[in-house]
């Protein structure tokens, strides 16, 4: 009997079907042993389905929908898949920074409203490059490989994650901060790359932003609740505590997006639209990254199968 569900998103298996023959199921039954999950919310109510379920794979890195106290309760082993998209979040980072820092969607919407004059149009802030401080927060697979790039750029590296092992600035041949407090003090340009988790949902509050130096550039390809509320962002840019955003996720990413003030100036408002990019939670997008994903997930299902340990086991602890 089929053993593995896929719970959601994936509507052409043919990359698991491959993998896992005649164990991938297309239909919930109680002899189900393995979910792979996407979007779809895991708790109580979608676990009690599956009562012979032994396993949860998320497709991905993040696993805020999956409710971990009932898995434990259960002895459900729990996996996610971090190792896929990291060039390509990392890459979306990088191209924000830099968008950010030389102007260019600034430029852009400028260069359509000029009727007379045409090279005299410079952004008078533009600074270079090497004197410039980037700080990280996060610095794990995705943070790591943006800090490298950045500093391949000749930008100065900065990171706070009270998470890595002591000496892991040296491999990324940047400073490291003991307090976050620091970081946001010392750095032109912070981007975020943590997890969504109890201690960071709404990190970036109003008391965050404060702290900023002035006309800060912000970058989140991370979690959108992260940030408590959007409007702070907003508020920020017409402070000038920040210069520019550059958001790929969103604390509500439903369609149409739920409005804010910075929703509404990134639609309508031209003086500030050169100033916000938001992208619809695409960074970790490219053909190969998402059949890696689909793989490795699949994968690891395929070890859980042939009684071997699976990788990217998440701790309950």
């Amino acid at each position: 009997m089929t053993k593995v569900y896929i719970t959601d998103y994936i509507s052409n298996p043919d990359v698991e079907k491959k993998i896992l023959g005649k164990n991938l199921s297309t239909k919930i039954h109680n002899n189900v042993s393995i979910l792979l999950v996407w979007h779809q919310k895991i708790n109580k109510k979608y676990i009690d389905k599956f009562p012979n379920l032994k396993a949860v794979i998320r497709y991905g890195v993040g696993y805020d929908n999956i409710d971990l106290k009932e898995l434990k309760k259960r002895k459900i082993i729990f996996c996610n898949t971090p190792d896929y998209g990291v060039d390509e979040v990392s890459d979306t980072s990088i191209a924000m920074i830099l968008n950010a820092v030389r102007g260019i969607n600034e430029y852009n919407i400028c260069g359509k409203l000029l009727v007379n004059n045409w090279q005299e149009n410079i952004i008078k802030s533009i600074k270079r490059i090497s004197n410039l401080n980037l700080g990280v927060i996060g610095a794990g697979r995705i943070g790591s490989a943006v800090l490298l790039k950045a500093k391949a750029l000749n930008f100065n590296t900065f990171f706070y994650d009270p998470y890595k092992e002591h000496g892991y600035e040296k491999t990324l041949n940047s400073k490291r901060f003991d307090k976050l407090d620091n970081l946001l003090t010392k750095c032109h340009i912070i981007s975020i790359h943590t997890p969504l988790t109890n201690e960071t949902q709404g990190l970036v509050n109003k008391n965050f932003i404060k702290k900023l130096k002035k006309n800060c550039i912000f970058i989140n390809t991370a979690r959108g609740e992260i940030v408590e509320n959007l409007d702070y962002l907003y508020d920020g840019l017409i402070s000038k505590k920040l210069s520019f955003v550059a958001l790929d996720v969103l604390p509500n990413e439903t369609v149409p997006i739920k409005s804010s003030k910075l929703i509404n100036a990134w639609k309508n408002d031209n003086k500030l639209s050169g100033k916000i990019i938001i992208n619809p939670h695409a960074s970790y997008y490219s053909k190969e990254a998402f059949l890696e994903m689909r793989n490795k997930t699949a994968q690891n299902a395929l070890r859980i199968l042939k009684k071997l340990k699976p990788k990217n086991i998440i701790s309950y602890e």
